[in-house]
Formats: structure tokens, C-alpha cells, sequence
């Protein structure tokens, strides 16, 4: 099979070939197992976190990729829930112990020995990869395969965010940053949240007036100022400046949600700049996203379907992977980034 794998940590640039284009014998599914036939694969800043060492894969070579939608092409013995034919999704989380007590309060993003896919276990950059049965999660009819794949990390860790900033209707909300899961806030704060003003800060005007197209009220560069201070801030970018400056917008008492894997360093001595009346006073409050649950995905995926959620998708052949992460990281984004792999549907 076709398959695209990180060989090594290095800095991805338009001159690299990060990923290596590799053919690999189709895995065999062991107990409990699916085999999945990968239509598409959603394009994700963690693959460039894994890529260039901010979260390394432990061993190499590993085929990224974690925002999988394909079908069931075979079953591994002991399988109960699903047949072959049958669609499914696979996200960032691969797997969890099921003991810890992390997991047993339902948090099992949180448990020590959680594998995420396409990092400690091969993804979805491939042609086939496999799952446990237990961590494979039905897709809605009504949603396509190119659809899909973006909800299950992009649409699935906003959804967390948007619980963890614990907003109600009418509160303002901001969020820094506007690629693949700001977008899908964006929408899905629409419909849920009527009466909720979004503002968005952004790096580039393009992007600010695509957040506009898709309903925020404002729209701004990072350092600029808002009309008013909001009551939470969800900050979705690779940077630390964003931290900063969401701070000095929040009211009393709001709350900062950081919904990254890993930030970089490029910037990191912007936290310099924090000054502790203007930016953290008044019990505002700072929370970090970490992983994903089955339940975060499964319950999205069910409201993304309910909503008629529909992400803005560009799509790349399985062979230019190393070209789709060169745009996402060269700030080349609008909306959500999709390897077609396989027939979709």
C-alpha cells in the first residue's frame, strides 16, 4: 500500500521532503482489530508538531495522520461492533488504559497512557491503517467523507474548547487564530449560540474577512483592540504573543482556552510582556485543551450532522502530504486541509 511516514524530526520547509512516500505491505487486523480502507485524512498543525520535534513519535518510521474517515475492509477476530462495508472515523486518540482514574471519570484524555494516532500508532496517511474496534467511532449518513475528516480533531477539539470556556448564550467570545478549528467554532457558535458575538483575531486580512463572510461581528490583527472585553477567549495558534494579548481583552473573571498540542518557540520571550494587573488580575482565568475523548468526537460528530456543519475544504493528492503541510504552516489557510486517499463519499 501507499503510504506517506516521518523518518526523522527535522524543520519542514518547501525544499523538504519531511514526509517519505513509502510502499508498505497492508497491516493484518490482530483481536479486536478493524482494518480501515483510508478515503480521506484531514491535514492537521500536529503532524507538523510530530515533524519537527515539539511532540515527537517515539519510534520511527510512523505514518501520521489522526483525522481519518474511511471503511471497514476487514475484521480482526472478537470484532462485535462493526462489520466490513461499515464507515468509520478515527481521531487523535488511539487509545487509553481504561483503569486509571482519569479514565474512569471519563476523562480519558488525560490518561498516562494514552496513544494518539499517528504518532504512537500508524495514521491515516495511507491507504489502509488499523484500529481497535473500541476507538473507531461511527460516521453520521449525513455527512461526507470529505466533511467529516476535519470534525474529527479540528471540529472535535473546538467542540472541548468551547465546553472548557463554558459560555453561555449572549457572553462574547473571541478567538486567535482562524485556520481549520477556529472556522469550525465559528460555525457551530452560530447556531448554538444565537446571541453570542464572536470576535476574531487574526494574522492576515484575508483571514479577517473570512471570519466576517462567516458571521463574527469583528475581526482584527492580534495586537489590536476589541470593542468591548470578552468572556472567554480560545486561542488556537501556534504562538505565544496570541496569550498575551488575549488576556488584556478578557473581563473579569473570563477565561482563556488554549487549544494547542504544542506551542512553538519562535516567540516565546513575548511572555515577557505580561504584567500581572493588566493581565491575569480580576480571577481571569487560563485553561489548557489536552487531547480529545470518544465522547468529545462522538457527541460533535452528532451535532455537526444535527447542525448541517459543513467545513471549507482544500484538497491534495495522498503524494503531495509534504506540499499541504508547507501551506498550513506557511500560513497559507482558509478553512480546513484534506487528503484524498481512497475512494470517498
Amino acid at each position: 500500500m501507499k503510504a506517506m511516514q516521518i523518518t526523522a524530526v527535522c524543520q519542514l520547509t518547501p525544499e523538504s521532503a519531511a514526509l517519505i512516500s513509502s510502499e508498505l505491505p497492508i497491516p493484518t487486523p490482530g483481536r479486536g482489530e478493524l482494518l480501515v480502507k483510508v478515503a480521506v485524512c484531514g491535514v492537521c498543525h500536529t503532524e507538523l508538531d510530530e515533524i519537527e520535534g515539539r511532540t515527537p513519535p517515539a519510534n520511527f518510521p510512523v505514518v501520521p495522520g489522526h483525522q481519518v474517515v474511511g471503511t471497514v475492509a476487514g475484521v480482526g477476530v472478537d470484532v462485535t461492533k462493526f462489520d466490513t462495508g461499515d464507515r468509520v472515523g478515527v481521531a487523535w486518540i488511539f487509545s487509553a488504559c481504561g483503569n486509571c482514574e482519569y479514565c474512569q471519570d471519563g476523562l480519558e484524555n488525560l490518561c498516562p497512557d494514552f496513544q494518539a494516532t499517528g504518532r504512537d500508532a500508524n495514521g491515516g496517511y495511507a491507504e489502509y491503517m488499523l484500529v481497535n474496534e473500541n476507538f473507531a467511532l461511527a460516521i453520521p449518513d449525513v455527512l461526507s467523507d470529505e466533511a467529516a475528516a476535519p470534525l474529527l480533531c479540528a471540529g472535535a477539539i473546538g467542540y472541548r474548547s468551547i465546553k472548557l470556556a463554558d459560555i453561555g448564550n449572549g457572553q462574547p467570545l473571541g478567538l486567535t487564530g482562524f485556520g481549520a478549528s477556529a472556522h469550525l467554532v465559528l460555525k457551530m457558535v452560530r447556531r448554538e449560540y444565537p446571541d453570542t458575538e464572536v470576535y476574531v483575531f487574526a494574522r492576515n486580512p484575508e483571514e479577517q474577512t473570512y471570519a466576517l463572510e462567516l458571521g463574527a461581528i469583528w475581526a482584527g490583527a492580534t495586537e489590536d483592540i476589541p470593542p468591548k472585553k470578552l468572556a472567554a477567549i480560545i486561542d488556537t495558534t501556534p504562538v505565544w504573543k496570541t496569550i498575551v494579548c488575549a488576556l488584556e481583552h478578557l473581563q473579569p473573571n473570563g477565561r482563556l482556552v488554549v487549544n494547542a498540542i504544542r506551542k512553538e518557540d519562535r516567540d516565546k520571550d513575548y511572555l515577557a510582556h505580561l504584567d500581572y494587573p493588566k493581565h491575569l488580575w480580576l480571577e481571569k482565568e487560563i485553561k489548557s485543551v489536552a487531547n480529545v475523548t470518544r465522547r468529545d468526537v462522538d457527541e460533535f460528530l452528532q451535532l455537526a450532522a444535527r447542525l448541517n456543519l459543513q467545513p471549507e475544504v482544500q484538497f491534495y493528492p495522498l503524494d503531495e502530504a509534504n506540499r499541504a503541510l508547507c501551506d498550513l504552516k506557511f500560513n497559507k489557510v482558509r478553512g480546513a486541509k484534506v487528503l484524498r486517499i481512497g475512494g470517498s463519499g
